[in-house]
C-alpha cells in the first residue's frame, strides 16, 4: 500500500521559506471567524481602492493559484512536472454578466487549450459552464419544461456555441477538457449539454468530461444510465468525480423554497456514493476514463488498490488523480511518486477577480473536518524532518 505519510516526497518541491508560508496560510484559514471576516471585508477594501492586492498576492494567492497570467503559471508548472505531476490550468475568473465577458472568458479559454496542445506537462483543460452565461438564463432552463423568449433562446444558442467551440478546439487539439460542476438548480441543463458534446466529441477516446458531486444523492444513478446511453450510442464516458463544494447553499436554498434537499443526508452516505462511482468506473474502463478528483486518502487508496485488482497499468491514461494546488500535496506528490497518473488543479487570473475563488478554497479548508489540522500536522512533521537532518 502506498504510503501517504512520506513528507520528504510531498514537499520536496517546496523551500522551507514556502513551507512556513504554507503553514501561516492554513493557520490562518482554520480560524472560521477569520474566514467569514475576510469574506466580508475583502470586497468592501476592493470597492474603496485599500492597497490589499499586495498583501493578498504574497499570501493566499501565492498558496493556492499559479499567477495572473498563462504565462505567470510557467514556472509553478515546470516545478510541477519536474515531480511527474501534470497542471490544470484553472481560468478562475467568477462573476461576470456580459456578453462581451462571457466571449472574453471563452478566448481565454481556447488559450489554455493551445498553451496544453502537445504539451506533456498540461494533461487537461477545465472550464466552469457559468463563466461563459448569465446565472439565471440557465436557472431557467433547467427546468425542461420551462418555456424560453425569443431572446433568451438566441442568448442560449450563444452559450451552447461557446461551448461547442471550446470542445471541439480540445477535440481538434487531442486535450482532454473537464467541465466543471455547478449549484444543482444549473446542472440538469449543463449536463444535457456536456451529454450531446460527450456524443459529438468521444467517439474514439474520452476528450469531453463531465463532473458529479457525489453529495448530491442522485448522482451515482446519473452515472449508471449515463454510461448505459454511452454504450449505447458509442462514444466513450467521462467523469471526474469530486466530493462537492456548495453543500450549505443547497441545503439553505432547498429549505427556503421548500423542495426536498438534493444533498446527500450524511458525510458518509457521500463517501459510499463516491466509492461505489469509482468501482463502477474502473469496472467499466472499456466505456469510461476517470478523473478521481479528491482531497481523501481513502478513496485514493481505493482507486489504486481497483487499479491492481484490475490490472490496470498506473501510468494508464484513463485514470487520473487530482487535487488542488496548494492542497494535499502528500496525496498527490506520493502518488506520483509511485507513477501513477496525477495532476493539480492550477487556478490563475487577475487578484482580485479571483477573490471568489480563494474565498472559497478558505471557506473549504474551514469547513472540511480535518482538512486544515492534517496540512498543518503533515507540515509540521517536515519541518522537524529538515531540521533533524541539516
Amino acid at each position: 500500500m502506498i504510503s501517504f505519510d512520506n513528507t520528504e516526497i510531498a514537499f520536496k518541491y517546496k523551500s522551507t521559506k514556502d513551507l512556513k508560508r504554507a503553514y501561516t496560510m492554513f493557520k490562518l484559514v482554520g480560524k472560521s471567524w477569520l474566514v467569514q471576516f475576510g469574506k466580508l471585508m475583502v470586497p468592501i477594501a476592493f470597492k474603496l481602492k485599500l492597497p490589499i492586492q499586495g498583501i493578498i498576492r504574497a499570501t493566499i494567492f501565492k498558496q493556492f493559484c499559479g499567477g495572473e497570467t498563462i504565462d505567470d503559471c510557467d514556472q509553478t508548472i515546470q516545478t510541477l512536472y519536474d515531480n511527474n505531476v501534470g497542471t490544470i490550468l484553472d481560468y478562475s475568473v467568477e462573476g461576470k454578466t456580459e456578453e462581451e465577458d462571457f466571449d472574453a472568458t471563452r478566448d481565454e479559454i481556447l488559450a489554455t487549450i493551445e498553451k496544453a496542445k502537445g504539451n506533456k506537462a498540461i494533461p487537461f483543460a477545465v472550464f466552469k459552464p457559468t463563466g461563459l452565461s448569465r446565472h439565471a438564463l440557465l436557472e431557467k432552463l433547467n427546468d425542461e419544461k420551462a418555456e424560453p423568449t425569443v431572446l433568451e433562446k438566441a442568448e442560449f444558442t450563444r452559450v451552447f456555441n461557446r461551448i461547442n467551440d471550446i470542445c471541439k478546439h480540445a477535440h481538434d487539439s487531442n486535450v482532454p477538457l473537464f467541465i466543471d460542476a455547478e449549484e444543482s438548480w444549473y446542472q440538469d441543463a449543463l449536463d444535457r449539454i456536456v451529454e450531446s458534446m460527450m456524443a459529438k466529441y468521444n467517439k474514439e477516446k474520452c476528450i469531453v468530461y463531465n463532473t458529479f458531486q457525489m453529495y448530491r444523492h442522485d448522482r451515482l444513478d446519473y452515472i449508471k444510465n449515463a454510461i448505459e446511453k454511452a454504450k449505447r450510442e458509442g462514444y466513450k464516458f467521462g467523469a471526474k468525480l469530486v466530493r462537492g463544494a456548495y453543500m450549505e447553499k443547497e441545503r439553505d436554498r432547498a429549505a427556503e423554497m421548500g423542495y426536498p434537499s438534493p444533498i446527500q443526508p450524511d458525510k458518509n452516505s457521500t463517501d459510499i456514493d463516491f466509492n461505489a462511482a469509482t468501482k463502477l468506473m474502473v469496472e467499466e474502463i472499456e466505456t469510461c476514463s476517470l478523473c478521481c478528483g479528491t482531497h481523501n486518502e481513502d478513496s485514493s487508496h481505493l482507486l489504486v488498490d481497483l487499479m491492481e485488482e484490475f490490472n490496470i497499468a498506473k501510468d494508464d491514461k484513463r485514470i487520473y488523480f487530482a487535487q488542488l494546488l496548494g492542497m494535499s500535496d502528500h496525496i498527490s506528490f506520493n502518488l506520483a511518486y509511485h507513477g501513477y497518473q496525477v495532476a493539480k488543479y492550477v487556478p490563475y487570473g487577475p487578484v482580485k477577480e479571483v477573490m471568489p475563488y480563494l474565498l472559497r478554497r478558505a471557506d473549504e479548508n474551514t469547513s472540511v473536518a480535518g482538512q486544515t489540522g492534517r496540512e498543518l500536522n503533515l507540515i509540521s512533521r517536515e519541518w522537524k524532518r529538515r531540521k533533524l537532518t541539516k
